[in-house]
């Protein structure tokens, strides 16, 4: 295996996205289609994609009113820009999740927010 892309059902597809693009500093780009777009790094590496609720017969994508988005989900970023992070965090939430500590299983630095559709995101310094 290379890769995966994790794929969570949101409400605005091109919300989200500029959301996830402002967080990790990345151009402001169209999603794909108005029901599916990827956040994408500078090396071409798809680090998200965002797919509308309801939109083709994906079971676990049918709507947010089934599940809690988010429950039992983590969505962990390694970034090598901790601090300019954690700056651009804060211009996206009023409050984060948990402030900026030390994890005591890696090591790193890292502050959780929620995201517009109410996902758990944590951000970890790269060391």
């Amino acid at each position: 295996m290379k890769r995966t892309w994790t794929i969570i059902g949101v409400r605005d597809v091109a919300r989200s996205l500029a959301w996830y693009q402002r967080l990790f500093g990345r151009p402001a780009t169209a999603p794909e289609h108005d029901y599916f777009g990827q956040l994408v790094d500078a090396d071409g590496t798809v680090l998200l994609c965002l797919h509308a609720w309801g939109v083709h017969d994906h079971p676990s994508l049918a709507s947010p009113d089934l599940a809690t988005p988010g429950n039992g989900l983590l969505l962990f970023f390694r970034v090598d820009d901790f601090d300019a992070a954690l700056e651009r965090a804060g211009t996206l939430v009023s409050r984060l999740q948990e402030e900026p500590a030390q994890n005591s299983a890696t090591g790193t630095m890292e502050f959780s927010i929620r995201d517009t559709d109410g996902y758990y995101v944590t951000i970890s310094a790269l060391s």
